[in-house]
């Protein structure tokens, strides 16, 4: 009896390059004193000495933030870019990233530089003062209160020597809070470069390296440190909404994690197979999103009913974008996404919204624990996923066929599966490997011949040598040492009788019963009227025809 094997069982026979990497981290930027209410009282009344607390105290505080960043964008001549309602904000940092690179192409390296600052309304969580009323004397006193509103948010998009394109967004409404996104791929390919490692980019990913143990531990040295001393830097590089000596108060930002992607990019040797290997994955695992499942790829107890049922939805989904399709299975606040790169690699990818959701707190000092959550999710997927068989063989052995080739240093010839003469021969195959001690070249032509509907004596021994020699390349028929006579291998035989039945019985056939207008109907030629008509309805329905 045999088993499915695993994906990852699979991907062992066809993956040339593997890296394990932190992708993209959301962070957000904060000041933990003033995430209260009491915390911004006393900023106000017991550092700042004022007599009461009001959010009158923050509009100057805002107004002169906001004042030194147009002043920033004016004295360093940085563009400031009014987002509009549905942007993409990354399409135009592309652009100016575009831009700055082509500048600089015929220079040095461009190195720390702020691209441009961007300019947005967004909801974010802001304090407000509400006047209450004391019940006993009637006099009324203004109160902070936590609350949400729409207001500006500046972003930084930046361009880091360690760190490549980030961007660092600030509120311009106390507490000023900020978000950081950055991209682990990114930082890699810099400090890859740094060490002298050759290798090729994927987008935000690695297609090849010289050295991929060394890349491996170049990306496990991401460390919460790192991404610290990346936001202290450019805190004292950008405008700050906090004084220096509020800074020497203790007023300093903290990082936790909002959302962190974990990345596994697995290069495939041959990328047309490779997709059609993930287009199985999809079909043969469509049901990762049951409970039992999805347990065991997060490494979690999951309870699929009752009262004690695990909070989310669990589901697989395949979504598609233009023609490449993803897979995506949820858990709680996190997911896991599957889908073939560019074309050439397998990208595997953990997403987490909430740490809490394994135990692990928001803090980025936790980031290490939380990593270690996303590699094995990654990999875990990878054991769950069964396919009954590797598709890539299939398809590697009828692109070889139908594809001219060079094989032991002589050039063979194509064998197309439309044609008629290849379809002759694996005809003639079938027939032959019947034969006890083989056929020789009169046999060939005596049984080609017909199947062509020429006579026997107009096929030259030219024609034939030609043909016996790219069978005999393709690994069809073998010759008998000592021999002119020839067999038909198990390969050939595999080959020849499936490609003949297909040939005869499913597309020619096939093709007769749609195409008939005379045959009585089939199954499929009513399948595909139902689908004409429809097409036809929605198309008069939407006026796209006259």
């Amino acid at each position: 009896m045999t088993v499915a094997r695993s994906v990852s069982d699979v991907l062992d026979e066809h993956v040339t390059l593997e890296v394990e990497c932190i992708d993209r981290l959301y962070l957000n930027v904060y000041q933990p004193r003033l995430q209260h209410v009491n915390g911004v009282v006393w900023f106000f009344r017991g550092h700042r000495g004022a007599a009461f607390a009001s959010s009158a105290l923050m509009d100057p505080i805002s107004k002169a933030f906001v004042a030194q960043i147009h002043r920033f964008c004016r004295e360093r001549d940085v563009p400031l870019v009014e987002f509009t309602r549905g942007q993409r904000k990354d399409d135009v940092a592309h652009d100016y990233l575009a831009r700055l690179e082509t500048n600089a192409a015929a220079s040095a390296a461009v190195e720390d530089v702020v691209l441009f600052v961007g300019r947005a309304q967004e909801k974010n969580r802001v304090f407000r003062t509400e006047k209450r009323r004391n019940p006993v004397t009637g006099v009324s006193y203004p109160w902070i209160v936590s609350s949400t509103g729409v207001v500006n948010q500046f972003y930084f998009y930046c361009l880091d020597a360690d760190f490549g394109p980030f961007f660092l967004k600030f509120s311009s409404y106390f507490p000023y809070t900020a978000k950081l996104c950055i991209n682990g791929n990114e930082w890699a390919k810099r400090q890859a470069a740094k060490a002298g490692i050759g290798f090729t980019a994927l987008d935000n990913g690695f297609a090849d390296c010289q050295d991929p143990v060394a890349l491996q531990r170049i990306c496990d040295r991401l460390s919460p440190a790192k991404i610290d001393a990346l936001l202290r830097k450019w805190l004292a590089r950008l405008p700050h909404p906090f004084t220096a000596a509020d800074r020497a108060a203790g007023y300093r930002y903290d990082i936790s994690m909002l959302q962190a992607e974990f990345s596994l990019t697995q290069m495939l040797d041959r990328p047309v197979s490779g997709r059609i290997l993930f287009e199985q994955v999809i079909r043969e695992n469509l049901d990762l999103g049951r409970p039992d499942k999805v347990g065991l790829i997060f490494d979690r107890r999951v309870i699929g009913k009752g009262p004690r049922r695990t909070p989310g939805r669990f589901r697989t989904r395949v979504l598609t974008e233009g023609v490449t399709p993803s897979l995506h299975v949820d858990y709680k606040h996190s997911k896991i996404k599957q889908y073939h790169k560019q074309g050439r690699a397998l990208r595997t990818e953990t997403t987490i919204n909430d740490s809490g959701d394994f135990g692990i707190g928001r803090r980025l000092c936790n980031l290490p624990a939380l990593r270690q959550v996303g590699y094995h999710a990654n990999r875990r997927l990878l054991d769950v996923e069964r396919l009954p068989s590797d598709p890539t063989i299939g398809a590697d052995a009828f692109t070889a066929l139908s594809t001219p080739a060079v094989i032991d240093g002589q050039r063979a010839a194509a064998l197309p599966f439309t044609a008629t003469r290849s379809q002759a021969l694996l005809a003639v195959l079938v027939v032959f490997h019947l034969l006890p001690h083989g056929f020789r070249a009169r046999d060939l032509r005596a049984h080609l011949a017909p199947l062509l509907g020429r006579p026997a004596d107009s096929m030259t021994a030219g024609q034939l040598t030609y043909d016996l020699r790219r069978l005999r390349l393709h690994g069809l028929i073998t010759r008998v040492q000592g021999t002119h006579r020839y067999t038909v291998t198990d390969h050939g035989l595999r080959l020849a009788v499936y490609l003949t039945r297909v040939h005869r019985r499913l597309l020619t056939d096939g093709l007769t019963d749609l195409l008939d207008q005379h045959a009585l109907p089939t199954p499929a030629r009513r399948h595909l009227d139902r689908f004409t008509q429809a097409v036809d309805n929605e198309t008069r329905k939407h006026r796209l025809i006259a």
